[in-house]
């Protein structure tokens, strides 16, 4: 089965073929960076992660791009509240950001873009859309000219006059229509500024990405992403900028993630339930976060609560304990035998099972119900009295294909700890044949403290984490 995507655009799913044979230009819209980022926004960097992630594991070589805003009217206001300069108010949110999807077990993008590094890209841009006459200038604003572009509103699917009526729209005398957006805003007194043909000032929010996608993946890249909030107006706003100059599509595919809601309400400012990342996963393992954002569907909403979290962890450490069940065994498995048929015919069947899912528009809560089935397979086989080191290995190596995808396995955590905690099980062991029962206890105690359980099974003592 091949690659489909829905792509935003068309309302379809769409066989992917990517511009160039073997890569992926990719550009998915990022925060603007005046504060820390909340669950909500975890969805798009999460998803997309995945998408990123998958591609290259079905060998594309994806360029991946995500943009910083580091100048807007929110930051100007925060920075004044806080008393610090927008540049500097951008480093300690930009920081903040990476930390807190690194917690989300995202990877870094091919590159992180910002507004302030590309101010001349963006007025070459604006100077190219007032030429060809999409854009004019008004008291040292400059405004692109919707009515001009005949495809405005392909994107979300709605034409100018339900435009006007449909959506609030800022009233400025400046505008020749109600509907044209600002691309340059001139400067207050005060605020940060840069020269332009037009005066000082700084640019509008639509024109960054426009300007960015063109510079640093071409006129026509693969795949668009972000939240489903981004449709309108800011990529339906991209789509008309870029087109207009390129005289090409901007991209492909068009992918738009569905909103997260907590306990069955939308996220919003006035009831105060906007929860941050960085919050959270000081309650609870980073990878139960996204495992819980992976069972649904990206185009389906996903509800969040205490208990669709517990869920998450309960299923998420089945597979966990399977995993390291499978690393415990590995250590007293036979390195004879050959591995049966039955077994690698199995998982060859689970594998094909995980893509087609993944290819039917990156499908993951199936392509999960597969890593189920694996989990389910080598358990059974784990139970046997002697196993095969090579077969064991096969079930490790296909759980951790499966996990390059999804990010969902805390293997890294847990190796960092290894070496600390085989050696108080040493230390426990010695005092419990030297009859020192009370630091023995002890031991035990401190690890189950820190969630490291022990159990005795016919290989030894093994631990696992809670």
């Amino acid at each position: 089965m091949t690659l489909k995507v829905y792509n935003t655009l068309t309302r379809k799913k769409e066989e992917f073929v990517p511009i160039e044979p073997g890569k992926v230009k990719m550009y998915v819209c990022g925060p603007t960076v005046y504060n820390y980022i909340h669950i909500g926004n975890g969805r798009p960097v999460i998803f997309f992660d995945v998408v990123r992630r998958y591609l290259e594991s079905q060998n594309y070589e994806v360029n991946y791009i995500t943009n910083f805003t580091d100048v807007d009217d929110k930051m100007i206001r925060k920075a004044e509240e806080m008393a610090v300069s927008v540049p500097e108010l951008a480093e300690t949110f930009i920081a903040a950001f990476l930390e807190d999807i690194q917690s989300l077990g995202v990877h870094d993008a091919t590159l992180n873009p910002r507004v302030t590094e590309n101010i001349q890209e963006i007025i070459d841009f604006i100077a190219a859309l007032v030429e060809k006459d999409f854009a004019y200038e008004a008291r040292g604003d400059v405004y692109y000219r919707t009515s001009k572009f005949t495809d405005y509103g392909k994107l979300s699917k709605q034409n100018l006059e339900e435009l006007q009526h449909g959506i609030r729209i800022e009233v400025d005398e400046r505008k020749e229509n109600p509907q044209d957006f600002v691309l340059w805003k001139a400067a207050k007194p005060g605020e940060i500024y840069w020269d332009s043909p037009w005066g000082q000032g700084r640019p509008g929010w639509h024109i960054e990405c426009s300007a960015m996608v063109r510079k640093y993946l071409g006129e026509t890249i693969d795949i668009h992403g972000g939240g489903q909030d981004l449709t309108f107006p800011h990529h339906e706003c991209e789509i008309a900028q870029t087109e207009a100059v390129t005289g090409h599509p901007m991209a492909n595919y068009w992918l738009h993630n569905a909103f997260l809601n907590i306990d069955n309400e939308k996220m919003s400012k006035s009831l105060g339930n906007g929860i941050l990342i960085r919050d959270l996963v000081k309650q609870i393992k980073p990878q139960v976060f996204r495992f819980f954002m992976l069972s649904a569907h990206y185009r389906n909403p996903l509800n969040f609560s205490d208990e669709s979290l517990k869920q998450a962890a309960n299923a998420l450490e089945r597979i966990q304990n399977a995993y390291d069940n499978m690393k415990h065994r590995l250590a007293t498995a036979s390195a004879t035998g050959e591995v049966e048929a039955e077994i690698t015919d199995k998982l060859q069947a689970i594998s094909k099972q995980f893509v087609d899912k993944m290819n039917d528009d990156f499908n993951t809560p199936d392509a999960i119900t597969a890593v189920f089935d694996l989990v389910a397979e080598a358990n059974l086989y784990l139970q046997q009295e002697r196993v095969h080191a090579d077969a064991v290995k096969l079930y490790m190596e296909q759980l951790e294909a499966f996990d390059a995808t999804l990010g969902i396995l805390s293997q890294q955590a847990d190796e960092l700890l290894d070496e600390e905690i085989e050696q108080l099980i040493v230390e426990r062991t010695e005092s419990r044949k030297s009859k020192n029962w009370a630091r023995a206890d002890e031991i035990r105690d401190l690890l189950t403290e820190k969630g490291i359980f022990l159990e005795d099974t016919p290989q030894g003592i093994r631990w696992r984490r809670k």
